[in-house]
């Protein structure tokens, strides 16, 4: 009862939308991020917790992704249902492709069913495979949130549905109507995560019509559920859309995590509850509203390189090095620097270097010895405009990092006296200098 209450105090009135929304978007939470930057084009309540419903799926995704990779589970590995998924798997109200106990499943059909169809059993089938149970794997699910950097959610099972369909079985420690919780802009992050690091999921999510085996005579027909792929309801052949997940359910409305990609740029978005402009939720709707985010990404910004790998920094081209053989230090920038800009707004980025100060001294200089492509500090894009949202991960401007050139040995220690020397000489004759200077 705590926890459904929790719920109340995160869920947003319907239709309340921003009085300053520049693009109408007609969903409780909203947000507009280009992938490869983490740049936000766009935000709208971004930060509260909502009903997320079966995208919650795209963590369990991950996991299972990350798990492959890491060798801990295999795509041909074969899966025998337990009770409880094969129960689960003949709800017929639910998203499912059915499950017997006399087959085996392997994997890599499991994962597909999951990603294409949002099948709630065969993604049971996945937590228990990795976790040993359900409730292990929630527990997976919430550690890896935190391990990416995500805040303003909750996961109670692997699905995304409500704990009431799954009639009693729910993850142990969880409520019996609980459901997952998460904020856009959290949404936004998993997916960024999923996405940079298994850029393969899009070559599951991106297939429109699939067929499962499900045993002997039984071929299973899988339309993707998200309709804005090229061949499907609402999509066009030169959309770019190729992901990401759905999500439906009473409490979290009609959600969408899209992505896309054309003219060399990739965006995420995310619609959380969405409705027409009569305020009610339709499937339709969270195509419509995840279209406005996408067309105005794709009319109004560009990913630019305004600065080019090795870039010498004007001004700031070498840092001073003490007790070293040499007595400076090149610096470049590590990478190019690419930005987010929005039609006519080039001018509106100024270069910024910011120096580590924790690398020099008191008098600011780097002490030998000095690594070749040691981090020495950053050039950052700074953004003169307005209605400026900031990055994912909340950074103030695009930035790379500056390094060293080379590297700078210690100098030994005869070096070093005859420096210490000729400086003591050279004090002394600027002093008599100073002195004659005096007496004309």
């Amino acid at each position: 009862m705590a926890f459904s209450l929790l719920f109340g105090l995160f869920q947003l009135p319907k239709n309340a939308y921003a009085a300053n929304d520049i693009l109408d978007i007609h969903a409780d939470g909203a947000i507009l991020v280009e992938a490869s930057t983490g740049k936000v084009l766009y935000a709208k309540n971004a930060d509260t917790a909502l009903g997320i419903a079966s995208m919650s799926k795209m963590m369990t995704e991950y996991i299972l992704l990350d798990s492959i990779k890491k060798g801990k589970v295999k795509w041909d590995q074969e899966y025998s249902p337990s009770d409880y998924v094969q129960k689960i798997s003949h709800y017929t109200d639910l998203s499912n492709v059915p499950l017997r106990k006399d087959m085996k499943y392997k994997i890599k059909d499991l994962y597909r069913a999951m990603a294409i169809y949002s099948a709630n059993a065969a993604t049971i089938a996945i937590a228990e495979t990795i976790a040993g149970s359900e409730t292990n794997f929630v527990k997976l699910m919430n550690e890896k949130a935190k391990e990416l950097g995500l805040k303003d959610y909750k996961f109670v099972n692997s699905t995304g549905l409500n704990n009431q369909d799954l009639k009693g079985m729910q993850p142990k420690g969880t409520g019996p109507n609980d459901e997952n919780i998460m904020s856009a802009r959290a949404a936004a992050k998993l997916a960024s995560h999923l996405i940079n690091e298994f850029p393969e999921v899009l070559k599951t999510a991106s297939i429109p019509k699939a067929t499962f085996h499900a045993g002997p005579g039984e071929d299973i027909k899988m339309d993707n559920w998200n309709w804005m792929l090229p061949s499907l309801i609402y999509g066009t052949k030169d959309n770019g859309v190729d992901g990401l997940k759905t999500g439906t359910t009473d409490f979290a409305g009609h959600c969408f995590t899209g992505t896309a990609q054309k003219n060399g740029m990739r965006i995420i978005t995310v619609v959380l509850n969405a409705t027409n402009a009569q305020g009610q939720g339709t499937k339709k709707a969270r195509f419509d509203e995840t279209k406005k985010l996408m067309d105005y990404a794709f009319a109004n910004f560009s990913v630019k390189e305004i600065y080019p790998n090795a870039y010498k920094i004007k001004k700031h081209d070498s840092i001073s090095v003490v007790k070293g053989k040499e007595k400076k230090v090149n610096i470049r920038t590590q990478n190019p620097l690419k930005i987010v800009i929005k039609n006519g707004e080039e001018k509106l980025y100024k270069p910024s270097f910011n120096i580590d100060k924790s690398k020099l001294n008191k008098s600011g200089e780097l002490t030998a010895p000095v690594k070749k492509g040691e981090v020495v500090g950053t050039l950052n894009a700074v953004y003169s405009g307005k209605n400026d949202y900031g990055y994912l991960y909340g950074q103030k401007s695009a930035n790379v990092k500056v390094v060293t050139t080379e590297k700078v040995e210690k100098a030994n220690w005869f070096v070093l006296m005859m420096r210490g020397i000729g400086g003591f000489f050279s004090d002394v004759w600027g002093g008599i200098t100073s002195t004659v200077k005096g007496w004309f």
